[in-house]
C-alpha cells in the first residue's frame, strides 16, 4: 500500500488534468461552456472552475461527463 502525498503535491496537478480534458473534449466537440452547463443543469461558474483545475465534485464530472457522452474514467485518466 502506498503512503499518500502531501496534497499540495499532487492534487492540484490532479484536478487541472481533469478540467483540461474536459475543456479539451467540450472543444473537440465545438461545445460552449453555456451548452454544458446547460445540459447539464449546473452553474456556469461551475463549469468554468471544474475546467480551471479548481474544487469538483464527483457528481458534477458525472453530470459533465454524461453531457459529453465519455465514460466519467476518460476524465480520470
Amino acid at each position: 500500500m502506498r503512503d499518500l502525498p502531501h496534497e499540495e503535491d499532487w492534487t492540484p496537478d490532479r484536478l487541472r488534468a481533469i478540467g483540461e480534458r474536459v475543456r479539451a473534449e467540450r472543444r473537440r466537440q465545438g461545445l460552449t461552456q453555456d451548452q454544458v452547463w446547460q445540459a447539464a443543469r449546473i452553474d456556469r461558474r461551475t463549469v468554468q472552475n471544474v475546467e480551471a483545475g479548481r474544487e469538483m465534485k464527483v457528481s458534477t464530472l458525472l453530470r459533465i461527463a454524461w453531457v459529453l457522452e465519455v465514460p466519467p474514467s476518460d476524465l480520470f485518466r
